[in-house]
């Protein structure tokens, strides 16, 4: 009996080996990329820090009681239970002439702003774990692949969690990027993966970098935390101000409620459009994902005119009502502040100040 119990701790320890050694897991920064991060001011203790506290579970709460509930207790209506309506639209003919956008569920879209091409966080496989089947996504939410994308001039990167940084969809897109940008130590995980050094730029907080058509891209703070396997920020967590032209778009990220949102809005804003993470939130974790009633003051502080929200309706990774997310942050919209809720698919118009957009989640079940 002890050995049989010996035999299978070992077989269960090699295969944890291999299973987190395969290549979605990336790799950690190396070399000269963490000699940078080293140098960073928000580097310390070995790790990347928040602008503030930001403790992994609100007070009175604990992982082993956030786990339990996430597996055995899960709420009716956390995912529909029909397909959501989506669009197909075909991506490869949109017109560069137009300033538009297409949201693909979660965290993830495709936006053309003067002339130029970028994809943000890119998640089209059908699921956001490392473990197959864990985390699938929303019937008839993958309707799109990366061979259903144009040419990609820019491909932005927030941080490296599974459902914002994906293995699969980041491999096939190889060959269709020109550049790529990221947080410090994420282009190690991309490099690893086949993209060249020379088209990886890595952005400190705070840094800009700006290419020879006009785009200029900042990286700013994010409240929130990074890291594929159990070692946590050791890549940093971003949130990017992306000016082209006249036009400035702040993209969110994944970010709990914090001053930098302020200070953003007030240094960078207005802004003609913010991407801001709404969903798949929790009061355990609150520091780390907005809540509902934290929306308004994010809104208030980022200093936008036209909100986008992202980071619900295809993944279930939080124990909320599928619906609720939307549900809640379109009371928001006044004359002061327009929500946009576009079908996952559909074509969103930045420069049309009239275009409306169905509540299509309470056609769903």
């Amino acid at each position: 009996m002890l050995y049989t119990i010996i035999m299978l701790l070992l077989a269960l320890f090699l295969f944890g080996l291999y299973f987190m050694n395969r290549p979605e897991f990336g790799k950690h920064p190396s070399g000269d990329r963490l000699q940078k991060i080293l140098r960073s001011p928000h580097y310390k203790d070995g790790q990347f820090q928040n602008l503030s506290p930001t403790p992994q579970l609100e007070k009175g709460y604990n992982i082993f009681g956030v786990l339990i509930n996430f597996l055995f207790r899960k709420p009716e209506h956390i995912k529909p239970k029909n397909d959501i309506p989506v669009i197909k639209t075909d991506l490869k003919n949109l017109s560069r002439d137009s300033n538009l956008l297409i949201w693909f569920g979660h965290s993830s879209y495709l936006f053309i702003l003067n002339g130029k091409t970028f994809l943000v966080d890119p998640v089209l496989s059908d699921n956001a774990s490392p473990v197959p089947g864990s985390n699938k996504a929303y019937k008839g939410t993958s309707l799109y692949t990366a061979d259903d994308l144009p040419a990609i001039d820019y491909l932005i990167i927030t941080h490296d969690h599974f459902d914002h940084l994906d293995y699969p969809t980041i491999r096939e897109l190889k060959g269709k990027v020109q550049q790529v940008i990221c947080g410090l130590g994420v282009g190690e995980h991309l490099e690893y993966w086949g993209y060249p050094a020379a088209g990886i730029t890595e952005l400190d907080w705070y840094e800009s970098t700006e290419f020879t058509d006009g785009v200029r891209i900042t990286a700013t703070p994010a409240r929130h935390f990074s890291g594929r396997t159990f070692k946590r920020n050791t890549t940093l967590f971003c949130s990017y101000v992306l000016q082209s032209g006249d036009t400035r778009i702040f993209v969110g990220g994944d970010s709990g409620y914090d001053t930098h949102f302020k200070a953003i809005g007030t240094q960078y804003g207005p802004f003609d459009l913010a991407i801001l993470e709404n969903g798949q939130y929790n009061e355990a974790w609150r520091y780390i994902h907005t809540l509902p009633s934290e929306m308004p003051a994010v809104i208030k502080d980022i200093n936008a005119r036209n909100i986008l929200p992202v980071h619900s309706g295809k993944f279930a990774l939080a124990l909320h009502s599928w619906k609720e997310p939307l549900t809640e942050i379109i009371k928001l919209q006044n004359t002061e502040t327009r929500i946009l809720t576009p079908r996952i698919g559909e074509v969103l118009k930045l420069d049309d100040s009239t275009q409306t957009f169905s509540r299509w989640w309470e056609e769903a079940e």
